[in-house]
């Protein structure tokens, strides 16, 4: 059950937030020997959660529309009194003082919290793959082919939504982190502009934003992840933004819609996954839109530079850690960050100075177009041991071209299920907005909801 359907049957007292909680439970469980998504659950809090919730159902005093829904935490978004392993077992498990922002949102939303979802070393690769998970034998895996990979960095997030562990799911993007786990798991992953919601610690290009089944979950949850919190200095000033407002007359018909097919560098795109693309063109086409093709704009010194930079600024948080806890960071990521070891001021500098042309090249290239739709991916979900679709320490971006343009030009993009690989793998449609276009964004991948042709069933708990 959605979000809306949640909360009609609380009403109705067809269930409670307690019958709902104990399902999930149960349903984690049965999952979890497999899927290995989560880390952190505790089942009595979540019962402690839900009772509460249910009594102010029964007295006739919900906080809102998500009080008694549950919801998970990507594992590097702290709630207080629990440690932030951060993917890696380098980490020293301090618990964390605060709740952040997200965090201290859905909670006092009265939603009810089954557990924080797992994430490689340092939010570092779009992978399952964990250095700290992997002291006790685990690793995360694909609801739709427990063979394959998950994505990441938000890689709990994303198989926990394709597996059902309750409507609603938060993570982090900072290159393709949501977009990417949601297009190969086959779920919606909604980054939105850069302040929309509040985080903590901010960085540049990165966001916070939900994984859901629906659009319409995910702009339940922004309803609640937008309200402000001025520990984020970063933040936008809030909005009233009708963010469950998603019938709109003129949503498709008129748009101008660019095609962007090819992103300029990175792994080429998968014929079956520029098939669906182009045919969710033709949908859209057929709805009224005007869609024309929008030209490669990145370029592969844009890739490298912004590498180098994220390479240099991870060697030296490594190189400042004590030597047995540096050991302990998985190999994959020691040996990405060791070409860093010799970068000059200036190449580092040049490094970041591609942050702003790329921003500056997606914002120019998206102006003339109310909305554009791109591949999430080049390629389908790989294994599940691989750190990322290359496997490959020096082709450490080839993957992330068509996502991390609007990290960086601060643009709402979105991950909607598109079709499935002959293979049944999972394909994922990428929608992308105006800067602050957050709800334009929803909308239209609502709309991508009613166009697209029947999908597959969801994959199928163990028995």
């Amino acid at each position: 059950m959605g979000v809306s359907e949640l909360h009609l049957a609380y009403r109705a007292g067809s269930v409670t937030p307690v019958d709902v909680a104990q399902s999930v439970l149960a349903h984690v469980e049965r999952w979890e020997p497999q899927l290995q998504a989560t880390w952190a659950r505790d089942a009595d809090t979540t019962l402690s959660m839900a009772h509460a919730s249910a009594a102010r159902w029964q007295q006739g005093r919900p906080l809102g529309l998500l009080d008694g829904v549950p919801y998970t935490l990507k594992e590097n978004i702290a709630t207080r009194g629990v440690p932030l392993p951060m993917g890696t077992a380098a980490t020293e498990l301090v618990p964390a003082t605060d709740d952040a922002p997200p965090a201290a949102r859905l909670q006092e939303a009265g939603a009810v919290f089954i557990g924080k979802t797992t994430m490689p070393d340092y939010g570092m690769l779009s992978s399952g793959l964990s250095s700290f998970h992997a002291l006790e034998g685990r690793l995360t895996r694909n609801p739709w082919a427990l063979e394959k990979n998950p994505g990441g960095s938000s890689a709990g997030a994303g198989a926990a939504a394709a597996a059902g562990y309750g409507p609603l799911h938060l993570g982090t993007d900072i290159g393709g982190s949501i977009r990417l786990p949601a297009a190969w798991c086959g779920v919606v992953g909604f980054k939105p502009s850069n302040g929309r919601v509040p985080i903590k610690p901010p960085y540049l290009g990165r966001v916070a934003g939900p994984l859901t089944r629906t659009v319409a979950d995910t702009a339940a949850m922004m309803s609640v992840l937008s309200l402000p919190d001025d520990r984020d200095a970063t933040r936008l000033p809030w909005q009233a933004i009708d963010w469950l407002n998603l019938q709109d007359a003129g949503t498709v018909r008129g748009l101008r819609i660019g095609l962007m097919l090819d992103a300029g560098w990175g792994l080429p795109v998968d014929a079956d996954i520029t098939a669906a693309v182009q045919e969710a063109a033709r949908r859209f086409e057929a709805a009224g839109a005007h869609v024309q093709a929008l030209p490669a704009f990145t370029t592969r010194e844009m890739a490298d530079g912004i590498n180098l930079f994220w390479r240099t600024r991870s060697w030296l948080d490594i190189q400042a850690l004590p030597p047995a806890r540096r050991a302990k960071v998985l190999p994959f990521i020691r040996a990405w960050v060791a070409a860093a070891e010799h970068c000059s001021a200036a190449q580092l500098f040049h490094g970041y100075s591609q942050f702003a042309a790329l921003r500056d090249a997606a914002v120019t290239a998206c102006h003339r177009f109310d909305f554009v739709i791109s591949p999430v991916a080049p390629v389908s979900a790989f294994a599940a041991e691989w750190a990322m679709p290359s496997n490959d320490p020096l082709r450490a971006m080839e993957h992330i071209n068509f996502t991390l343009p609007f990290n960086m030009s601060e643009q709402p993009a979105i991950s909607v299920p598109c079709a499935h690989t002959a293979a049944g793998l999972p394909i994922g449609l990428q929608i992308i907005g105006k800067r602050h276009d957050d709800l334009g964004v929803l909308r239209l991948a609502h709309a991508w909801e009613q166009l697209r042709g029947p999908l597959l069933p969801w994959p199928a708990a163990p028995t």
